[in-house]
């Protein structure tokens, strides 16, 4: 068993480092009362990193073999989700709902390709930016919306 874990401390790493971050990411979005939470970025996160891990491993076992390319492993991680960050996004009435959880949870696979091609300063210095996006921007906003649905409420009366 200590055998296994040697031999794998690197997938662990990256897997242990790529959750955590993902759970920063979705703590924050659990603690705005959003539709993804800690659970899905973590998740999201890991999936990725565990993507990167396969293409990385496949580009080893099949190196050489014509027409074989395991960039499209990571690549076709963008296209999944985009897929689905879309299956959040939706129109109430006149409001779009869901778009910045949707892009938290591509930037959060972003995070977990870079881990998973071992990229740990670019993933953590990326998870904290998307962690001061978040939560500085949600503080400049407010006062920013209190204003603008002044103005609505204003409009309306005067309509």
């Amino acid at each position: 068993m200590e055998q296994f874990f040697s031999q794998n401390s690197e997938i662990f790493l990256k897997l242990i480092i790529t959750v955590g971050l993902g759970m920063l990411i979705g703590a924050e979005r659990l603690l705005v009362h959003k539709e993804a939470g800690m659970k899905t970025h973590s998740l999201v996160a890991m999936g990725a990193t565990l993507f990167v891990i396969v293409s990385e491993f496949l580009s080893e076992k099949y190196a050489g073999v014509n027409g074989f390319n395991p960039g499209m492993i990571a690549s076709n991680i963008v296209v999944g989700i985009g897929f689905l960050g879309a299956g959040l996004i939706m129109l109430r009435g006149d409001k779009l709902m869901g778009l910045t959880t949707a892009s938290g949870l591509w930037v959060t696979a972003g995070i977990g390709m870079a881990i998973g091609f071992g990229l740990f300063n670019l993933a953590i210095i990326s998870a904290v930016l998307v962690l001061l996006i978040f939560i500085v921007m949600n503080i400049l906003e407010k006062p920013i919306r209190r204003i603008s649905d002044g103005n609505l409420i204003e409009e309306e009366k005067n309509s």
